[in-house]
C-alpha cells in the first residue's frame, strides 16, 4: 500500500518588529503615536493557549491601521500574565507585527524611525519563520 504524507506550512504573511524598551506598553504606545503619526488604541488583551491543560496566557495589545492601504499594525506585549509569548526571545519587550502590505522603503523607514526614539533600545525585524513558537502569533 503506498502512503502519501501531507505536508502542512503555516503562512506567516505578516512581518515582525522585536522592540527592547523598559517602558510600560501604554507609554511606549504613546511615544510611537506621537514620533509616527500613529493613533494605537489598547484592544482586548491577546488570550495564547501556551501551557497545555491549563488556561491561556494573557498579553497586551495595540492596534492601529492604516486605512489607505489596509495595513494592520499590532504591537504585543512579549510577556504577559504566565509567561512569554515567544519564549525564545526573552529580550524583547514587545513585538510590533504588520499584518498586509507594506513595501520595503516604507518597512526601512519605520524600523529607523522607532530606532530613533530615545526610550527605544533597539528595535530589529525578525524573520517569523525562523522563530519556534511562531504559532502564538497567529490571531
Amino acid at each position: 500500500m503506498s502512503r502519501k504524507f501531507l505536508k502542512f506550512e503555516i503562512d506567516l504573511d505578516f512581518v515582525l518588529i522585536a522592540v527592547t524598551t523598559s517602558l510600560k506598553d501604554y507609554r511606549i504606545c504613546y511615544l510611537i503615536n506621537k514620533c509616527l503619526n500613529f493613533n494605537f488604541t489598547k484592544a482586548d488583551d491577546l488570550a495564547v493557549d501556551i501551557h497545555p491543560n491549563a488556561g491561556p496566557v494573557y498579553f497586551s495589545l495595540y492596534q492601529y491601521n492604516w486605512e489607505s492601504s489596509e495595513t494592520d499594525f499590532y504591537f504585543i506585549a512579549n510577556k504577559g500574565s504566565d509567561g512569554y509569548l515567544i519564549p525564545e526571545m526573552k529580550r524583547a519587550d514587545y513585538f510590533l507585527m504588520i499584518k498586509n502590505y507594506i513595501d520595503n522603503a516604507d518597512l526601512e523607514k519605520l524600523v529607523s524611525n522607532i530606532n530613533r526614539i530615545p526610550e527605544i533600545v533597539a528595535a530589529v525585524k525578525i524573520d517569523p519563520k525562523k522563530i519556534k513558537s511562531r504559532e502564538n502569533l497567529l490571531f
